[in-house]
C-alpha cells in the first residue's frame, strides 16, 4: 500500500546526487532522434533497448518522480495513475509505454506490485538515461518529462516540467498518437 509519511530509503547517494536543483533543458527536439538507451524492465525482468522499437511501433517516453517505494512524487503520483489507467488507449493505438524512474530495482519491483502497472517500468538509478534526456532535477530526483517516438525514433512530442504543467495531459499524449 502507498504510504506518504514513511522517510526510510529517502536520502540516500542518489537523492544526494540529485538535490541541487538543474533546470529541463533537454535539446532534443521534434524532428530529432534522441539517444538509444538500455535499460532493465522491472515489470517483467527482461531488458529493454529503446532502438528496439524503431521501425516497430510509436513510444511515449514517460520520465517520472519516485522517491522511494513509498515516497511518490505528488506531481507525479496521478499521472503514474491515469498512464496505467489508459494504459491499453495507449496500446490500442499501436504505442508502447515505457516509465523511466530513478528508484533501484528493489524500490521499483515494489511500485510496480504496489501501483498494479500494466506498462514497462524502466529502472534507472544512477540516471544515466534522465541526464541523456536533460530533463533536469530537484529536491532529491530527477524532473518528470514526456516524449513521444514515431516508429521511426523521430521525436514528435516533448514535455518538459514545468510548475504549472509538470506532467503533459494523457488526452494531448493520445491526440498526438493519433495524429503520427
Amino acid at each position: 500500500m502507498v504510504t506518504s509519511t514513511d522517510f526510510r530509503g529517502l536520502l540516500n547517494q542518489r537523492f544526494a546526487n540529485n538535490f541541487f536543483p538543474i533546470p529541463a533543458t533537454s535539446r532534443w527536439d521534434v524532428g530529432l532522434m534522441p539517444p538509444d538507451f538500455q535499460l532493465p524492465n522491472i515489470t517483467n525482468g527482461e531488458t529493454v533497448r529503446l532502438s528496439d522499437y524503431r521501425e516497430q511501433k510509436p513510444v511515449i517516453l514517460a520520465f517520472t518522480r519516485i522517491f522511494t517505494e513509498k515516497q511518490y512524487c505528488p506531481l507525479c503520483f496521478p499521472h503514474i495513475k491515469q498512464l496505467n489507467e489508459q494504459y491499453e488507449a495507449f496500446t490500442e493505438r499501436g504505442a508502447e509505454v515505457l516509465l523511466i524512474t530513478s528508484t533501484d530495482a528493489e524500490q521499483s519491483k515494489i511500485v510496480v506490485q504496489d501501483l498494479a502497472l500494466k506498462m514497462p517500468l524502466l529502472s534507472d538509478p544512477d540516471c544515466t538515461t534522465f541526464r541523456a534526456y536533460a530533463v533536469g532535477q530537484a529536491l532529491g530526483a530527477p524532473l518528470p518529462a514526456q516524449f513521444i517516438l514515431d516508429n521511426r525514433g523521430i521525436l514528435r512530442y516533448k514535455h518538459l516540467f514545468s510548475f504549472l504543467h509538470p506532467n503533459a495531459d494523457i488526452q494531448t499524449l493520445l491526440a498526438t498518437l493519433d495524429d503520427l
